[in-house]
This record gives structure tokens, C-alpha cells and sequence, in this order.
């Protein structure tokens, strides 16, 4: 008798070909469901529709289709276990040898605009699941293929193999299915826990499929790879390198940064040069090239092998300024011809184009040991209307505007964060430190004499003076700071004292 495959594919790509050559090549009958048997029709390939194989019509407007005995118990059955097979003959059940499934495309209905919660439920795939977990289950006795990728590897298997795909092949194949309803159950579970009223659900699963491996991780010696999550590319998967070489492990942890840096301002151009995961520079300008070359100039020395990002495309003039050292990696949302040109000069810099630099994951996850750690993203728009000045002294607008520069960069360096800024540039980062005290020394310390007549701030509270004091010698004239502390007051006295301007934010940006 003739071995039985069953195809059933929302996704139909090589499904023509590789049923064509089951039936010519290996001898095999097809049973189908739906608009995959239509299709094989179409092309002129026997085949017995699903509801005719086992007498049951399909129902609830295709919601039934598959489960039914006739199909699962040909799927089940185990070849080596003599009451199996006699249940089998019994039910007058052929046994299937290979089930070639992918599920309703969930995850690229969903990322649709305006897709309502009854459109998505619908597009929840149960029969197809029903299947590939049964056909993984019994990998010991059938294949499972739920990728076209995996066709042409399974075709050479019963080429190699006499017409039988080997144990080996099989349970990767089983493997791959597993998976890929881990992954779809995943999305439907995440999609669905954010129709909740509860901002983090009881239970949290993370699904991603490997879109390349990296030649390393931080160091050589750590093997790495890319992820990606759902079907649909988003965030950095779906960047488009227009020249460069592979993208590392550390570069994508660097773009990711300067990503979220970027994202703070939309109105003016920006540009920003991050080395490891910290700005060196960052500023705005009245074009993009203008504030690239302040975001460079703030902190030369570290820029040199940086990460930039840009918040306007890339033209002529940028480019001819992004050639002048050595850079890492380069991204922006366009990058117009005469500006590629100019940088294939060189060639080994990673330039990437992304169009939505300005948005991210809203969850932040972080792996500890025996489990993970999750959080809303801080994603807080600052507000300056809900600022409170303690200080004498009022602000301008022009230091009100200069203190939300420097306060949405700051919240991107890492804890303790120290940022001195003037006219829309970073003079100088203190970032990491294990005291507030030795953040303002390296931060003042770099801006030098740039210090005088700028302003500091800080990504958490003063529990002492001593830096506000410090500050001040150096010639900083305003500090913003959320506030907290028991001893706010010795700060502001000191601000008070010293002629400087002081801004409680009442908001703390951590980055740990």
C-alpha cells in the first residue's frame, strides 16, 4: 500500500513542488483539508480531501476540520505495538507517515493596525497544533515538516535513505515542532495577557526563533546567537544593513542603546555615540550633521570605534563627517545615495537603516539564576510642568529646556548617572560608578572647563551636599535631580548658599 501524507498549510510556499514530487518521486497518496486541497487540485495533483478520508464533513465554518480519529489515530499509532496496529485495521485507519503542517498566521494578524480582539481569536489555530504535537509525539514512527525550509533536507532524506527519512532527521523534525507551538501558544498567551487589565501576568513565557548566530558573545569565548521573537520582524530584525560586516553580539547590546537614547527626541535632529551601552556624546542641532558633529566633539577620544545613531536620514554631508574615524556601527532611519556612496569608502563599517528607531519592547526581561526578572520598560515622557524648582533662583526657559536635555539623557547612563550638559551637548558622563560623589568628579572632570555656566544631572537624589558642592566650584549653575532623600534639604540649602539653580523631578531613572 501506498504511504500517506497529510498537508495541511496555511503558508504554501513549496507546497506545489514538494507534493509533486511525493506523488512522482515516492509513491505517495495525499489527503488534505481546506484551501491546501485546492490548491493541489489546481495544480493537477491527486489528491482526497480530508472530509471525504474520514466521512466527517468539516463544520463551524472550518473551525473542525482535522480532529477526528481517522486522522489523529493514523498519526498515534505505533507501527511496533501489535494492539495499535490491530486498532488501526479494526478502523479501517491507514497509517500516516508524514504530516506536513504550519499553523494560521496569528502573529501577522495581530501586528495589523486596528486588528480587533475577535479578528485575532480566530486566527487561533487548533486542529494544526492538534497535529504537530501528535506527529512530534510519534516521531519514532512518522516525520513532521511545519517549515518549507525543512522540504528540500527531507526530500534528499528519502533519496539517501531508500525512500525513509532516518530516526536522526526525524526527531530534529519533532524537535522543530515542539517549538514551533511553544512559540505560537506564546504569542496568543502574550497577545492576550495584554488585553488584561494586569500589567505583568501570573506567568511569563519567551519564544524567539534563531535568526543567525554570532561568531561570539561579550568575549570569544562564549558561543552566541540572534533571536528573534514572532513571525513578523520588528525592532533590530527588521533593520536593513546596507553595507558592513556581520553584526556582533556587543553591537547589537550598543545599538539597542543608542536605540532607546535616540527614541528621547523626535522634534530636532540628534545624534548619539554610545561605547558600551554609554553615550560619550550626545547632542541636538539644527541639522543632523551639525548635531552629529557636537555629539562627536563632546568626547572624541571615546568616540572613536562607537555606535552612532541618528535620528534624521543620512545625507551627503553626514556621511563625509561619519568617514572621518573609525566607527563601529552607524544607524538611521534612511540613508539616501550620494550618503551610501560615500560611505562604502568604508566599507567595514555596519550602516543600518531603521525606520521606527523610536520603538521598543515594553518589557525589559533579565535572566537571573533559577529564573528572570521582569519590568515595564521606562518608557515615562518627562514632563517639566510637573518639576518643582527649590531653588531662589527660577529657572529660565533656556535652562528649563537645557535641564530636559540633560535629564532624558542621563536617564540612559547607567547608575550612578552624572551628565553635564551645554547648549543641547554632553560635556561630560560620569556613568557606573559605585558613588554619586565619583560620577561628578569624572563628569566634571571631563567637561573641564566647559563646566562653567552648565548644567549637571543626576539620575538619583543627593544624600549629601558634597557634590552639589563640588559642582558649584567647577562652575556648574543648575542641577536637576529627582528628590527623595531624608536630607534633601542640605542640598537645596547648599544650592541656595551658592547662587545655584535646583530642580526636583520626582521621578528616579535607575539603570542598573
Amino acid at each position: 500500500m501506498a504511504r500517506l501524507a497529510l498537508l495541511s498549510v496555511s503558508n504554501k510556499t513549496g507546497l506545489i513542488d514538494l507534493a509533486r514530487r511525493l506523488v512522482e518521486e515516492f509513491e505517495f497518496d495525499l489527503i488534505s483539508s481546506g484551501g491546501t486541497a485546492q490548491a493541489l487540485k489546481d495544480a493537477g495533483l491527486p489528491v482526497t480531501k480530508v472530509a471525504d478520508y474520514t466521512g466527517s464533513p468539516e463544520i463551524l465554518g472550518g473551525r473542525v476540520k482535522t480532529l477526528h480519529p481517522r486522522i489523529h489515530g493514523g498519526i498515534l499509532a505505533r507501527r511496533d505495538v501489535a494492539s495499535d496496529v490491530a486498532d488501526l485495521e479494526s478502523n479501517q485507519i491507514r497509517p500516516i507517515d508524514l504530516v506536513v503542517v504550519n499553523l494560521y498566521p496569528f502573529e501577522s494578524t495581530i501586528a495589523k493596525p486596528g486588528v480587533t480582539l475577535a479578528e485575532a481569536v480566530e486566527q487561533i489555530d487548533i486542529g494544526g497544533p492538534a497535529m504537530l504535537r501528535a506527529s512530534s509525539k510519534n516521531f519514532a514512527h512518522l516525520t513532521v515538516l511545519c517549515d518549507p525550509a525543512q522540504y528540500d533536507e527531507y526530500l534528499q532524506e528519502l533519496h539517501q535513505n531508500n525512500g525513509e527519512a532516518s530516526l536522526e532527521f526525524r526527531q530534529k523534525a519533532a524537535l522543530k515542532g515542539f517549538l514551533h507551538t511553544a512559540n505560537y501558544d506564546q504569542a496568543i498567551a502574550s497577545y492576550l495577557s495584554q488585553q488584561s487589565p494586569e500589567s505583568l501576568p501570573q506567568q511569563h513565557s519567551l519564544g524567539g526563533t534563531q535568526l543567525q548566530s554570532l561568531r561570539y558573545g561579550e568575549n570569544p569565548h562564549q558561543p552566541a546567537a540572534w533571536y528573534q521573537t514572532g513571525t513578523t520582524p520588528t525592532g533590530w530584525a527588521a533593520a536593513k544593513k546596507l553595507q558592513g560586516k556581520e553584526l556582533s553580539y556587543n553591537n547589537l547590546v550598543d545599538l539597542e542603546a543608542a536605540r532607546r537614547i535616540i527614541g528621547e527626541f523626535t522634534d530636532t535632529p540628534a545624534a548619539t555615540i554610545i561605547k558600551h551601552t554609554n553615550p560619550c556624546g550626545t547632542a541636538l542641532g539644527d541639522t543632523i550633521v551639525e548635531a552629529y558633529q557636537k555629539a562627536f566633539n563632546a568626547d572624541s577620544t571615546s568616540a572613536f570605534g562607537g555606535i552612532v545613531a541618528l535620528n534624521r536620514p543620512i545625507d551627503a554631508l553626514t556621511a563625509s563627517e561619519l568617514t572621518k574615524t573609525f566607527l563601529e556601527c552607524v544607524v538611521a532611519p534612511d540613508c539616501d545615495e550620494e550618503a551610501q556612496k560615500i560611505l562604502a569608502k568604508k566599507s567595514n563599517v555596519r550602516i543600518l537603516t531603521l525606520a521606527d528607531l523610536g520603538s521598543g519592547s515594553k518589557t525589559l526581561i533579565k535572566q537571573i539564576a533559577g529564573g528572570f526578572l521582569v519590568q515595564a520598560a521606562d518608557d515615562m515622557v518627562a514632563d517639566p510642568s510637573t518639576w518643582k524648582v527649590v531653588s531662589d533662583r527660577q529657572p529660565t526657559a533656556e535652562e528649563l529646556a537645557e535641564l530636559l536635555f540633560a535629564w532624558k539623557v542621563c536617564k540612559h547612563v547607567k547608575s550612578n548617572a552624572i551628565v553635564i550638559t551645554s547648549d543641547r551637548t554632553t560635556l561630560g558622563v560620569g556613568a557606573g560608578q559605585m558613588n554619586r560623589v565619583g560620577s561628578t568628579k569624572i563628569a566634571l572632570e571631563q567637561a573641564g572647563d566647559k563646566a562653567k555656566g552648565a548644567i549637571l544631572a543626576s539620575d538619583g537624589f543627593f544624600p549629601f551636599d558634597d557634590s552639589v558642592r563640588t559642582a558649584a566650584a567647577a562652575g556648574i549653575t543648575a542641577i536637576v535631580q529627582p528628590g527623595g532623600s531624608l536630607r534633601d534639604q542640605d542640598s537645596i540649602k547648599a544650592a541656595n548658599e551658592l547662587g545655584l539653580l535646583m530642580v526636583l523631578t520626582g521621578v528616579r531613572h535607575f539603570l542598573h
